[in-house]
């Protein structure tokens, strides 16, 4: 039995392949990045929903597969951006952008090693 763990989560996950084809979005994703009455983006490239120079930026990255994580504050929301190479067994596939909004505040816990 297949699960969809990301489906109904609160955090935006989108998915494409190597050449940026969206493969994939979550429920909360269609909501962020569809605009009303927008049919879909999936089978459309990932790279014709960015500007420059977030563009050529995810370009370089699907070439050259690396993680990004960033923050970006949009509409009076903080969103963490974790966008990171995803793999078909040893095998480069595409990416993966989580995005999550981030309270505004928020804790920071230190974690010491257990001695």
């Amino acid at each position: 039995m297949k699960r969809d763990y990301f489906e109904k989560a609160d955090v935006a996950v989108t998915v494409c392949d190597r050449d940026g084809v969206i493969l994939d979005m979550n429920d909360k994703s269609r909501r962020t990045f569809l605009k009303p009455g927008q049919p879909g983006i999936i089978g459309q490239n990932v790279l014709d929903c960015h500007p420059e120079p977030a563009r050529s930026q995810l370009a370089d990255m699907l070439a050259n597969p690396r993680t990004n994580i960033y923050t970006v504050e949009k509409e009076g929301l903080k969103k963490l951006i974790v966008q990171t190479p995803w793999y078909d067994g040893d095998a480069y596939a595409g990416y993966m952008e989580l995005s999550i909004v981030l309270p505004k505040e928020i804790p920071n816990r230190v974690r010491k090693p257990k001695e």
